[in-house]
């Protein structure tokens, strides 16, 4: 734990107070602060004195300020600290306005933004103050496991108990630009250790790296990306003129996807898809965000000190419909590297982020296969991918499988279940890139076409045999006409979302486990609907 005070290094900038800040962030004259009759603890005169001087210098009674207001229209809730006030320590009478705070926002189903700067626990009150952390950790668990949104703003300084328990537990979590924030303050590991703690470890830019904060950004930039991620995370509930209702229940505009015989060329080889889908000008999944998402916010690494640029983990709407979405960003894995085991486990983020808040999921696949080396063995790759298929199963919110390209092995495999599938007319999926299977059965990748073929890898062979529900047409190639594919797959996306959000949970479920259940087994024709024909997938 950090000692009150223990602030970091000298020479950063001043910062804005909590109060100032909570007037920046929300609409104006929309905050009313919670004041709660809650009694002084146990002091000597010197604490009585500190006390009294923090609240002479602060027009606070404690570290922490509390209340309501609006954020673009919507009712939330705010709790901030106050550094100036013992350095934004916590203490008993701190920690119960806090858990008070958030308690209320629970009962009232308000979103919440948290504000945190402080040295930590206040060492005036010892262990009984460096417990509270508990009652504050619980608190929040219970409002995130109802289902309610939970920002974070970590602000210079935060550091100690503060930083372990309300600091590290958000939905979204951004950071102040050079802001120190790490679990044992500089000052406090000199006096233990006797050097300097490392520069540059405990400063916000570095925490990005690392992948522990989505996003570095001023005060300034706070209400638009509050803004934005809530749109996402609790839809049009608490907006002004609302009265609490949910999304909108309309539905999007049908939307003509099939390849048609007017318009898109008789289903190809598995090979010409392959080709196609290897072409480097072909869109991937920031092309299809840019042209077709909204409110669009990326999410940044694990939470866990992990963070791949191959898995793009983002909250986005299409059309009306918020969701989850996590992507196989093609083009940096082949700058960057291959994905391995810490995008799978950014995944599950997206994943565990899905389930809190019951939003829909999406995954994208596109991906010439995970990673084959030394590390990504040693780092557990093929337990991720069973892991990732096991919360991807079992999964409570509706889940939507987009096959934006390639589909190869068990990077594709890992985001590919779904209640519903949906692929680009020239997407593939695989066990290995064709040239792989070649190899392995023929000792040479001469076979690579034949065999993509007699494997049935193609959209269309994958539709026959249950994979793929719907194909959206590339006219003829998604590389020829970027603009229009992404426009067409995103008003599909949304279409598909508005059906999922409307289904009935149990029986999605059921339906999800009867679907992989019987995949691929032969059974009886005797009645069943015949297959539709090639270049007219059903919906």
């Amino acid at each position: 734990m950090t000692a009150a005070g223990d602030n970091g290094r000298p020479g950063r900038p001043e910062r804005l107070g909590a109060r100032d800040l909570v007037h920046l962030v929300l609409d104006d004259g929309t905050f009313t602060e919670w004041v709660d009759d809650i009694p002084d603890p146990p002091a000597d005169a010197t604490y009585a004195a500190a006390l009294q001087a923090a609240r002479a210098r602060t027009g606070m009674t404690e570290s922490v300020l509390t209340g309501h207001g609006t954020l673009h229209g919507r009712r939330v809730a705010v709790v901030a600290g106050e550094f100036r006030f013992l350095a934004g320590s916590i203490g008993v009478a701190a920690a119960e306005r806090l858990v008070l705070a958030v308690e209320r926002a629970t009962r009232e189903r308000l979103p919440l933004l948290a504000a945190t700067a402080s040295g930590g626990t206040r060492m005036q009150e010892g262990t009984v103050a460096f417990l509270q952390m508990v009652k504050i950790t619980a608190a929040l668990a219970a409002h995130k496991a109802a289902g309610l949104p939970y920002l974070v703003y970590l602000r210079h300084p935060t550091t100690g108990g503060v930083f372990a328990s309300w600091g590290s537990l958000g939905h979204v979590t951004v950071a102040e630009p050079g802001a120190l924030i790490g679990f044992l303050g500089p000052r406090v590991h000199e006096a233990l250790h006797g050097v300097p703690f490392p520069d540059g470890v405990q400063v916000a830019e570095h925490l990005f790296a690392c992948g522990l904060v989505d996003a570095v950004l001023p005060p300034d930039q706070l209400p638009a990306i509050a803004a934005r991620a809530l749109r996402v995370l609790a839809g049009t509930q608490g907006t002004a003129g609302d009265e609490g209702a949910g999304v909108t229940d309309a539905r999007p505009a049908p939307v003509e996807d099939r390849a048609t015989p007017a318009d898109a060329p008789v289903p190809g080889t598995a090979w010409d898809s392959v080709v196609r889908s290897r072409r480097p000008d072909r869109p991937g999944v920031r092309s299809l965000l840019r042209i077709a998402g909204a409110d669009v916010l990326p999410l940044n690494g694990t939470g866990a000190g992990e963070a791949h640029p191959g898995l793009l983990l983002a909250l986005a709407r299409f059309g009306d419909e918020p969701c989850v979405l996590l992507a196989q960003d093609l083009p940096r894995q082949v700058q960057t590297r291959l994905l391995g085991p810490e995008a799978l486990r950014q995944a599950r983020r997206g994943m565990s982020l899905a389930r809190d808040l019951s939003l829909p999921l999406v995954t994208v696949i596109d991906t010439p296969g995970a990673a084959l080396t030394v590390q990504a063995e040693e780092g557990g790759l093929a337990g991720e991918i069973a892991r990732s298929l096991a919360d991807l199963v079992t999964l409570p919110s509706p889940t939507l499988a987009v096959l934006l390209g390639q589909g190869s092995g068990g990077g594709a495999l890992a985001l590919a279940p779904g209640d519903r599938v949906v692929a680009a007319q020239h997407a593939w999926l695989s066990p290995l890139p064709p040239e792989g299977a070649s190899a392995i059965l023929h000792r040479s990748a001469d076979q690579a076409p034949r065999l993509a073929q007699r494997q049935g890898i193609d959209a269309w062979s994958l539709h026959q045999v249950g994979i793929v529900d719907r194909i959206v047409a590339e006219r003829p190639d998604a590389a020829d006409e970027p603009d229009a594919f992404c426009r067409r797959l995103g008003a599909v996306l949304a279409e598909e979302l508005a059906t999922l959000r409307r289904s009935d949970p149990a029986t999605r479920m059921t339906a999800r486990r009867e679907r992989y259940r019987r995949l691929g087994l032969i059974r009886s024709t005797q009645g069943a609907a015949a297959p539709p024909p090639a270049g007219q997938p059903d919906r």
